[in-house]
């Protein structure tokens, strides 16, 4: 389930606001309801959000999913009927929320980043510039979407066959594919290395698969999730 989200603010509020910021305001929309403790709980946090984008009319937009019905109704009840809110120190004027469902389709595209670790001891992001890999890539973003899916639900789900079967890099104007996000947690900048793509095509998606994918699509792609990386867009075709 999604939510989407439109404001307008003054000229000196940023195209992308700061990751850490958003997430900040969507747990403070949180506070005092079932969902008060998610940031703190050990655990996946099962939602994420897409970059910010204008509309046709120039207005930031940016959009909240997640597989909990529950968490979502619960962010639209909280942020609607306000006239502001606040995302860091920057007052926006609340224009519109709607929530919505998307049909799930077999072809996908990212709305921010898919971020995953080559070593999360280390704190070391994998780099397609640096690893030059791609297995490691799309092995690692399939482990990562089971063990999700198996967390949430408290099955023992195993897919079978590749994540996707054909995938399409969005390049950036230099012809790389690697992207460098800039996150500000309490005045200090730490970088987030993720990548876009264009297309993330599964040919057939199973009956016993499509609960699997449903999930993916409304959970995020990869790791970091709820700082706002791997949301993920059905596309038609």
């Amino acid at each position: 389930m999604r939510l989407k989200i439109t404001l307008e603010g003054n000229n000196g509020v940023p195209y992308q606001p700061n990751k850490h910021a958003v997430q900040g305001f969507i747990y403070n929309m949180l506070k005092d309801t079932e969902y008060g403790k998610r940031h703190d709980e050990p655990r996946f946090k099962f939602f994420t959000f897409s970059d910010f984008f204008r509309d046709r009319e120039g207005r930031l937009t940016f959009l909240v999913s997640s597989p909990e019905r529950g968490f979502i109704e619960t962010l639209y009840s909280n942020i609607r009927g306000r006239n502001h809110i606040y995302i860091g120190k920057h007052q926006l004027a609340l224009v519109e929320i709607k929530k919505f469902k998307v049909p799930l389709r077999r072809r996908f595209q990212t709305g921010s980043p898919v971020v995953i670790y080559r070593n999360a001891r280390e704190n070391e992001y994998f780099k397609f510039h640096a690893h030059h890999d791609l297995r490691f890539f799309v092995e690692r973003l399939k482990d990562n979407a089971e063990r999700k899916y198996n967390a949430f639900y408290g099955e023992d789900f195993a897919l079978d066959g590749p994540l996707f079967d054909r995938i399409i890099p969005k390049l950036r104007n230099n012809g790389k594919l690697d992207v460098y996000v800039k996150v500000v947690k309490n005045g200090v900048p730490f970088p987030v290395i993720g990548s876009n793509w264009e297309l993330l095509e599964k040919e057939r998606i199973g009956p016993h698969e499509r609960k699997f994918y449903r999930f993916l699509m409304d959970a995020g792609l990869g790791e970091k999730n709820s700082l706002g990386f791997g949301f993920l867009n059905p596309v038609k075709g």
